[in-house]
């Protein structure tokens, strides 16, 4: 069995024990993390598998997503920034091909049907959020915009950051670097400083089952397909997801849909500034906002992956896929299976990194299924 490393407090030796099974039977060679704050303590921060140590900055891909989300927040709840204004009365540009009475509200939600460009988006434009939003501005929506929704998984921070940037002048990057990351010294981060590149550990690709194999030469994923386009698979090339993280492009400028880095204990304490009071503060969202964006604003099929979604206001609505959650749960998953989210209901934030891509991992590896239900447990019982 791989050895797990790190620490729990007493009550939360279940966690240890669960993990011990992740990293032994899931993790796969490439390495996971676990950090938990309950009531803004850590009592939970675990590590095992190679290369990996507590330390160790992993690419979290749509984690990003989730910090992007609360930087907004914070802009609707200063009134900076007004959720039923439309896009375009902003940056107006984006009315180009009938999408001009859009929302930001609807946009938050995956609701405007702009999931990728007709010809694809090349790596260098992906990285940059200025870029790829001017490519968006004038690209036909996909369905009419909010008649439905559909994971804009390459894109929406890019649609997000661009109205932030209009209407405030600042970017969401910088924005989360004065008011979230640094105030609360997080290990996450939206643009990597070259100076802790040595702790970053690259991204490593899905090592599939014979099963697992075959399931996914039975359902290929046709390039332009709703799916290929908003995976950009019908670009050319065609989109590198492994490479994406492991390039210090990406890293350095931070697209807001899949570029932030950082450690379990980095995203669990993120989440933890919201789950409730943090070193002595009170919790960055008040309690009305947090209401508004964590309420179900898209559910259902999902128009791009075809499965059941879940979105609030740029966070997922985490109880629908983890009961033991409240429903005031928010969070966001990252592309390699990793999880995070606070729960305010029972003052937990949660944070789950791997280094390897689970098969399936995308809206949070298997195993956040068996880790979830032992942390909520842990802590009820500990309460």
């Amino acid at each position: 069995m791989t050895d797990v490393h790190g620490t729990v407090e007493p009550g939360f030796e279940s966690v240890r024990e669960e993990f011990a099974t992740v990293v032994a039977n899931e993790a796969r060679d490439g390495g996971a993390q676990l950090a938990v704050h309950h009531r803004g303590r850590l009592v939970v921060d675990l590590w095992g598998g190679d290369g990996v140590d507590g330390d160790s900055l992993l690419g979290l891909y749509s984690s990003s997503k989730g910090a992007m989300a609360l930087v907004v927040a914070l802009l609707v709840q200063d009134g900076a920034l007004d959720l039923d204004r439309e896009v375009a009365s902003w940056w107006p540009e984006f009315a180009a091909e009938g999408k001009g009475r859009l929302t930001l509200r609807q946009l938050l939600a995956h609701r405007s049907g702009v999931i990728g460009a007709d010809a694809g988006l090349t790596l260098d434009e992906l990285a940059d959020d200025r870029v790829t939003a001017a490519r968006l501005a004038g690209q036909r929506p996909f369905w009419e915009p909010g008649t439905a929704h559909g994971y804009h998984a390459l894109v929406i921070g890019a649609l997000v950051g661009e109205v932030v940037l209009r209407a405030t002048g600042r970017t969401v990057q910088e924005l989360y670097e004065e008011r979230v990351r640094a105030p609360y010294a997080l290990d996450y981060y939206l643009g990597l400083p070259e100076e802790l590149e040595p702790r970053f550990r690259t991204a490593l690709p899905m090592l599939p089952t014979p099963a697992e194999q075959a399931l996914l030469a039975e359902n290929p994923i046709a390039p332009d397909s709703l799916m290929g386009i908003a995976f950009n698979f019908h670009a050319d090339p065609p989109f590198d997801i492994v490479g994406y993280a492991n390039s210090r492009t990406v890293r350095e400028r931070s697209p807001l849909s899949g570029g932030g880095v950082g450690s379990a204990r980095g995203l669990s304490r993120m989440y933890a500034t919201i789950a409730g009071e943090l070193d002595g503060r009170a919790p960055l969202l008040k309690p009305d906002t947090l209401a508004e964006v964590a309420r179900i604003h898209s559910s259902g099929k999902d128009m791009v992956t075809g499965e059941e979604n879940t979105f609030g206001l740029g966070f997922v609505a985490m109880a629908a896929r983890y009961p033991a959650l409240g429903p005031g749960a928010v969070g966001h998953s990252g592309a390699p299976g990793s999880q995070a989210f606070a729960d305010p209901a029972t003052g937990l934030a949660y944070s789950y990194t791997r280094r390897r891509f689970a098969f399936g991992g995308g809206p949070g590896a298997a195993e956040n299924a068996r880790l979830i239900p032992t942390v909520v447990a842990a802590a009820a019982n500990r309460s």
